[in-house]
């Protein structure tokens, strides 16, 4: 040990033993790993082997198609398991495939194999009951819009059932209606019980119900019932394409059975004609003979004909172009005969039926004249008589008609009764005009109104007696002279120079006031220009009507007066009343999300919002007082100052009580209780008194109701059906009013309104907005902004009202708690 430590004060052996010692530690290091190195390499060799013999073994058994060996071995990322489970699928398809195919062409040998409709729709329902596995079918064929069962089988055994469905009634007519297969798996408890001799009622617990289709055309319906609770994708894809398949053959076997009905007719037809031919052949040889003898006749008669034709076409020439026409009428006042000209003076066209005396184209005192000249001709053989009447062409132009009856009932040749009418409107037209111009002559010569009638060139051609007042000269002074050369007011003459001139222009009536000198002092003149027009529309001459309007000028100033006082008085009490009721401002200190709609109709409102805080109670309230503008706003200040009145006496009063006190002192302000006093003035409202401490509303109301909104529910609260104030019924207990306790929540909506708004006409048809239309607003969207509904209600009652006058004053206040 000695030595060992002498032999170690040197660094250069310790550098030795620290190497001896790294080289030895390297060497246990580099064993160990490679050791672990053939573990992991045999561990690998061992686990690739077993893959090799899985993978050996899943190949063996895709080669034999046993897929569900391969299912079981459980190695889930092999790609041979995908591309086993990828055949497995593919393979399933193709059975699914080759199923669907053999019931194809099942029921298509069914389909081809029978002729008869009936044969064929129970076979049909065998066969798909039969192959789909189901328990119970019915096979229905559309009928006269019905469908009506042809087959029934439940159970190997055909039902013989008679059933009919109306199209849209029951599954199978929504089936009918709708064209689209139904696949259900909930049967009601009544639809239908499949019975059989082996088991008790069994209620099918699937059901396809199948339209068959010939393109877009209905035939009928399939309905197949199952006892499994799920029926698989594809026996539903079987029923979707028996659908177009059974449909050809049904709408074939239609038309075969319509085609050999109408053969079997055309058969029969046929033997009938061959009966016929002969008949017809004997008759042939008859009809040759009576030809010949024909023809030479029919020579004979042409002459006569063409001599016949000519003279009537020269008949109805003279009948047509006739100033009059001829009317005949039976003894039953039928027309029996009406000449061609009857058209072109009574204005009917070539294809209209003359209907002889048209109570419709008559006037009810013509058609009375025409009856009486015709009794009168009736109950006077050989008599005549002349009559006038109108008549209104198809155009609406109005004729007058002037007939002469005879009665020739005893003429053989006539047999009737006949008119001679011809138009006489113009003769009428003229006579009324000579009428009108002596008449107007003389309204014109004791009109109060000074009347010229003036010439393109400035010449009076007439004046009436009392120019002679306005312009101190006589009617011979003024007469044919120029208005030029006149010694009057320079303003008349000035002002008739530029009329001339200006209807020279434009030929249109001017209406104009000028103020003129007269003996009678200085007058102020409404002067009416009318154009005069030829014949021909060129102008001949204007005539001047002059109305005096001195005494309706000063009139108009005097009202025009009174009214700027009126005015003046009802725009200061507008300003004292909206100096006393509160706004939105007012309310939305203590409310912050509120409004109040407020349009009065006039300028001032029998309609107010009134609102009152004390301590931490508020009382809101939307009033309607009876009428509106200035009456309406004189009761207004009365409920204004009643309402805080009461709420001063006591804070305890609930609304109900509230309202019962005001009712009582309009009452006995207006001295309704007063005998002989039939007053009926009241208000409508809706009062709220809301606690914010126990957050509690009390509603009562007068008529008007409260809409409370929460979470996008609206609730109504409807007011008491009295109102306010009104003469007190003698033999009647009144009831008092009731109060509605409404807890409420943070973000509750309170809305209250008068009648204005429901009861604004407007809209398309000029309807009311009635409170559903309010409603619909308020519960249109969720989470609405009071601000929202204040937009809202202001442009859309603007909108509905639209060109309607406003009926009454709108008041809407709306408060988010």
């Amino acid at each position: 040990m000695k030595t060992i430590l002498t032999i170690h004060t040197s660094w250069l052996v310790w550098f030795v033993d620290v190497l001896l010692f790294l080289i030895s530690f390297g060497v246990l290091i580099a064993v160990n790993y490679f050791r672990r190195l053939k573990i992991d390499q045999d561990k690998e060799v061992k686990e690739l082997n077993e893959e090799i013999k899985s993978n050996t073994l899943i190949a063996d058994l895709i080669r034999k198609t046993d897929y569900k060996k391969i299912l079981n071995i459980g190695n889930e990322d092999s790609p041979l398991i995908s591309l086993a489970k990828d055949l497995m699928e593919t393979n399933h398809k193709e059975e699914e495939l080759k199923w669907i195919t053999k019931g194809k062409e099942i029921i298509n040998d069914i389909l081809r194999t029978y002729r008869n409709i009936d044969e064929l729709s129970i076979e049909v329902l065998k066969g798909i009951i039969k192959y789909t596995e189901g328990v119970q079918g019915a096979f229905y064929l559309l009928e006269n819009e019905k469908l009506v069962s042809h087959a029934v089988y439940a159970f190997n055994r055909q039902r013989f059932l008679k059933q009919e469905y109306e199209i849209g009634r029951g599954l199978v007519g929504q089936v009918a209606y709708e064209k689209q297969m139904i696949y259900r798996t909930e049967i009601p408890d009544d639809y239908f019980t499949v019975k059989s001799g082996l088991l008790d009622d069994v209620k099918p617990k699937s059901l396809i119900i199948l339209p068959i289709m010939q393109e877009e055309e209905l035939q009928g319906i399939l309905e197949i019932a199952y006892l499994q609770d799920h029926i698989p994708t594809y026996k539903l894809n079987f029923a979707q394409e028996l659908s177009s398949m059974v449909g050809r053959t049904i709408y074939a076997q239609k038309i075969n059975a319509r085609t050999e009905v109408l053969l079997s007719e055309s058969q029969q037809m046929t033997v009938t004609l061959q009966q016929n031919e002969e008949k017809l052949k004997e008759n042939a040889k008859e009809m040759m003979i009576a030809q010949e003898d024909l023809e030479q006749s029919n020579e004979l008669l042409e002459t006569k004909i063409q001599e016949v034709e000519n003279g009537q076409k020269r008949l109805v020439a003279l009948l047509t172009n006739a100033s009059e026409f001829i009317s005949i009428y039976d003894e039953s006042q039928r027309l029996v005969f009406e000449s061609p000209s009857v058209k072109r003076i009574l204005g009917y066209d070539d294809e209209e039926q003359i209907i002889g005396m048209d109570p419709e184209m008559m006037t009810p005192k013509g058609y009375k004249t025409i009856n009486n000249l015709f009794n009168y001709l009736k109950q006077t053989p050989g008599g005549e008589s002349v009559a006038q009447y109108s008549y209104l062409k198809k155009t609406g132009e109005k004729l007058f008609l002037e007939t002469q009856g005879k009665n020739l009932l005893h003429d053989p040749a006539i047999k009737g009764i006949i008119f001679n009418t011809q138009d006489i409107t113009e003769r009428i037209r003229a006579e009324k005009e000579e009428r009108m111009k002596s008449r107007m002559q003389s309204l014109s010569e004791n009109s109060p109104d000074m009347i010229l009638r003036i010439n393109t060139t400035g010449k009076i051609v007439y004046a009436n007696p009392i120019v002679s007042e306005f312009i101190d000269l006589s009617i011979q002074e003024v007469t044919k002279k120029r208005i030029n050369d006149l010694n009057i007011d320079e303003r008349l003459i000035e002002f008739i120079n530029n009329v001339l001139s200006e209807i020279k222009r434009n030929e249109e009536q001017i209406i104009d006031e000028i103020e003129l000198s007269t003996p009678l002092g200085d007058r102020i003149m409404q002067i009416k220009a009318i154009p005069e027009l030829s014949d021909e529309k060129i102008l001949e001459s204007v005539l001047f009507v002059s109305h005096d309007m001195t005494d309706i000028k000063r009139i108009e100033q005097e009202v025009k007066e009174k009214n700027k006082k009126i005015s003046d008085s009802i725009n200061y009490a507008q300003r004292i009343q909206t100096a006393i009721l509160p706004d939105t401002s007012f309310i939305q200190k203590h409310f912050p999300r509120s409004f109040i709609f407020y349009r009065p109709k006039d300028v001032v409102s029998g309609d107010f919002p009134w609102f009152v805080k004390k301590d931490e109670t508020f009382y809101v309230a939307a009033v309607d007082c009876t009428g509106h503008g200035v009456p309406g706003a004189l009761l207004s200040f009365i409920g204004y100052f009643l309402l805080n009145n009461i709420v001063n006496i006591d804070n305890n009063f609930n609304a109900a009580k509230i309202l019962d006190l005001l009712h009582e002192g309009v009452r006995t302000t207006l001295k309704q209780y007063d005998e002989g006093n039939n007053g009926r003035d009241g208000m409508d409202l809706a009062l709220c008194k809301i606690n914010k401490e126990k957050k509690v509303i009390q509603y009562a109301g007068a008529h008007n109701p409260l809409y409370l909104l929460r979470d996008g529910e609206l609730i109504e609260y409807k007011g008491s059906r009295k109102g306010i104030g009104g003469k007190p019924l003698l033999k009647k207990k009144e009831k008092v009013f009731e109060n509605h306790e409404i807890p409420y929540q943070d973000g509750d909506k309170v809305f209250i309104f008068s009648d204005g708004l429901p009861d604004q006409l407007g809209g398309d048809r000029r309807k009311k907005y009635q409170s559903k239309r309010i409603r619909e607003a308020l519960t249109e969207k969720e989470d609405l902004s009071m601000a929202h509904f204040e937009r809202h209600f202001s442009s859309d009652f603007y909108e509905w009202m639209g060109e309607e006058k406003q009926v009454d004053d709108v008041l809407l206040i709306g408060i988010e708690l």
